[in-house]
């Protein structure tokens, strides 16, 4: 009785500690329900306020309040942090496939890269998209071929192509591992519950962000270089004179005679301005006087200026230590064109995002827009003070991905090495600033070659055809026990209960991700789940035809048919191991109930069904076997 005492305490305890893990599941559910019965009529007063929005956006915002709400809520967010979290399957979100652009690594590490570096380069990225080979191995072959020495392009004369290459491949792995671990770091701090993120391959990263809605922004925020530079803008007397001699260059060689257009300055139709001021008739001057040096360009511009730039002969007469960047955000003309600010910067940043130890995004209360504020660390700050204090009155772009976000000017030193990022859209969007700047710049542009978007009402329908799976699995066995073995099915029927329970416990305990082939992992657990019990029936069967009570028939069929049960378990437990360790995404989902399963329905089925057994034995009740 001792014996069966103690089974029962442990059996309680198990049992009262599953419910006791899965509660926060249970509570986060209702939460759910609540929150979503608050937003009833939301959807109603959008499509009243916001006629123009699809109803795509509208489930999106809705989609987006109903998260906050349940993130950034105390006695909510306790709950969704310690429930049974839901594979991307499962709640829908996005899925991505991103590559990380190692040729534009090199292309930056290299030492006076000239045409043919840039051929060959291009030639090495576009064989390696067709083979597993890296960009480095292909690129120094193609150099081989070519007769040229590595050394040309990387590294010092003294330095072997093995060398070269070593290095060089050293630095591919690294870029990639860096933006794998920077890219997590913006995920965990964009406040994504339960991400996947994992290595593919030499150069891929595949990412799961289960219940993300807002696609655009989740890309924006994992493709984000953030590349934050500090670069100075030329002043008028060093600019205007550039892009008057840009301008003459480009009316000569569309076919205008620089003497008539020095003749035509006044009265000119915009068609007439447009043929003998091609630069300026794109790029109008914030200044007609010339005393600011930036100009407009419009949107549908954008293309014919940037064309315009790469000319041969504007080549020439630009120098190689200045180019032009245009504003992040447009402003909205009189004729309803968007317009970009240019300026003209220096190509070298004074100083570069590394130092940037700490970012907040909040409201500038005397303008109340939103804005970055920054903090550098020591050597940033010492570097900020000497660039601030010896360029006073001149104006410094802050420039990040290659845009400007402002160029204010230095009005004095600043020691401290704080400063400031504006002309941001709204908060949303300094928010997400926020967070690339604080995990760091990416060493290595990242594109999206493949994406996947799981909406959450089919991650709903998922739910529930895979729980009504699990029922009808369940049902089907516990009548197939309750009909062959009788008394004793029901005692397994009972013990496959406390098999899910724990199951789902232990899921909860351990705060494990639970997929849509996680559930196929359950509903086959409780298949091999009465295996045991089958196998144990069996030799109780065979026990009682020989004649021996139904004590003795009990005992000896547990412990005659227990090294049958442990072999059978351990080698498919051993099998889910090797699932778990090679495969990834669906696979380790199933691979890690399979073998949760394993471990619980041993439990159930030779401690709680034997605990039974015994209970009913003491108490004189007659065993049916079936």
């Amino acid at each position: 009785m001792k014996e069966i005492r103690f089974r029962l305490f442990l059996v309680i305890g198990a049992f009262a500690l599953s419910l006791y893990l899965l509660y926060p599941t249970y509570q986060d559910y209702k939460n759910n329900v609540d929150v979503s019965e608050t937003l009833v009529h939301l959807e109603d007063s959008l499509k009243e306020s916001s006629p123009n929005l699809t109803p795509t956006e509208i489930r999106e915002l809705i989609t987006a309040k109903k998260d906050s709400i349940l993130a950034n809520t105390p006695e909510y967010r306790s709950a969704r942090e310690k429930r049974i979290k839901l594979g991307l399957d499962l709640q829908g979100g996005m899925y991505l496939v991103m590559e990380v652009n190692t040729a534009k690594l090199l292309e930056r590490l290299a030492k006076d890269p000239d045409e043919q570096f840039f051929e060959i380069l291009k030639q090495a990225e576009a064989e390696s998209q067709l083979s597993d080979e890296n960009v480095v191995t292909i690129l120094a072959r193609l150099m081989q071929e070519k007769n040229i020495r590595l050394s040309r392009y990387f590294g010092s004369i003294r330095e072997d192509d093995a060398q070269i290459i070593a290095r060089l491949q050293e630095q591919e792995s690294d870029a990639v591992t860096r933006a794998i671990e920077i890219i997590r770091n913006r995920v965990d701090q964009y406040g994504v519950s339960e991400p996947n993120i994992q290595k593919q391959g030499s150069r891929r990263i595949v990412i799961e962000l289960p219940g993300v809605a807002r696609e655009e922004e989740a890309k924006r925020l994992l493709q984000g270089r953030a590349l934050l530079e500090f670069r100075l803008v030329k002043d008028a007397d060093f600019a205007i004179p550039i892009m008057n001699r840009i301008d003459e260059v480009l009316a000569k060689s569309l076919g205008i005679d620089s003497a008539q257009v020095a003749d035509t300055t006044q009265q000119l139709t915009e068609e007439e301005f447009a043929k003998q001021h091609p630069f300026f008739a794109v790029a109008r001057l914030a200044d007609p006087q010339g005393r600011i040096p930036d100009a407009y360009v419009k949107e549908s511009d954008k293309p014919k200026l940037n064309a315009y730039l790469q000319r041969e002969e504007v080549k020439k007469v630009m120098p190689d230590n200045v180019e032009f960047l245009f504003d992040a955000k447009p402003i909205v003309g009189d004729d309803g064109e968007k317009y970009y600010r240019m300026y003209m910067v220096n190509k070298t940043p004074e100083l570069t995002g590394g130092v940037i130890v700490d970012a907040q995004a909040n409201i500038d209360p005397t303008t109340s827009a939103p804005v970055v504020s920054m903090q550098m660390n020591a050597e940033g700050a010492r570097e900020w003070a000497r660039i601030t204090g010896s360029n006073i009155g001149k104006r410094c772009a802050i420039v990040l991905d290659g845009v400007v976000y402002s160029a204010p000017v230095i009005q004095s030193k600043i020691p401290s090495g704080n400063s400031q990022i504006s002309g941001i859209p709204n908060l949303d969007e300094a928010k997400l600033l926020e967070i690339v700047l604080k995990a760091g710049a990416l060493p290595a542009p990242v594109e999206i070659i493949e994406q996947r978007t799981v909406g959450p009402s089919l991650g709903q329908d998922s739910i529930r055809q895979g729980f009504n799976s699990l029922w009808l699995g369940y049902t089907l066995v516990a009548i197939f026990m309750i009909f062959y073995y009788r008394k004793a099915g029901t005692l397994a029927d009972i013990g496959l209960i406390v098999t899910v329970l724990l199951i789902l416990g232990v899921l909860a305990g351990f705060q494990a991700t639970l997929t849509l082939p996680g559930i196929a992992g359950i509903v086959l657990t409780m298949g091999m789940a009465v295996d045991a019990n089958v196998i144990i029936y069996e030799r109780i069967r065979e026990e009682l035809n020989t004649g021996k009570t139904a004590r003795a028939a009990v005992d000896a069929g547990y412990r005659n048919s227990f090294s049958a049960i442990i072999d059978s378990n351990i080698t498919t437990f051993f099998t889910g191991i090797i699932l778990y360790q090679f495969g990834s995404g669906p696979i380790q989902g199933f691979a890690l109930t399979l073998m949760i399963g394993i471990l619980t329905s041993l439990f159930s089925a030779l401690i709680v069904v034997r605990m039974m057994f015994d209970y009913m034995l003491n108490k004189g009740q007659k065993i049916n076997i079936g």
